[in-house]
């Protein structure tokens, strides 16, 4: 059975910087692409990043470009999130989520399976 656990969240003041990382386990990992998505309150679930299975190629949401940046271990089995130049708008849950649709990684239905979630809180 896949398990994807996150973890790195936390409160941090804008400007800020923070790294999420997501373990997984129960899967052969590097056969599948990575995604990052956020979901704030009352809000619904938003693409964030995603990285193809080897770490080649990366996806990215406007909002976040230039200052977030996906990786890969695949030896370590697990992908992160290095969060730079945080504003109070990145305050949200995030999740990790596995799909073998890289193509589609902006879609959260082609994931299918997901973490419990990390919570970021950034404070102006």
């Amino acid at each position: 059975q896949v398990q994807l656990v996150e973890s790195g969240g936390g409160l941090v003041q804008a400007g800020g910087s923070l790294r999420l990382s997501c373990a997984a386990s129960g899967r052969s990992f590097s056969a599948y692409a990575m995604g990052w998505f956020r979901q704030a309150p009352g809000k619904g679930r938003e693409f964030v990043a995603a990285i193809n299975w080897s770490g080649g190629s990366t996806s990215y949401a406007d909002s976040v470009k230039g200052r977030f940046t996906i990786s890969r271990d695949n030896a370590a089995n697990t992908v992160y999130l290095q969060m730079n130049s945080l504003k109070p708008e990145d305050t949200a849950v995030y999740f990790c989520a596995m799909t073998r649709a890289y193509s589609s990684a902006k879609n959260d239905r082609t994931y299918d399976a997901w973490g419990q979630g990390t919570q970021v809180t950034v404070s102006s």
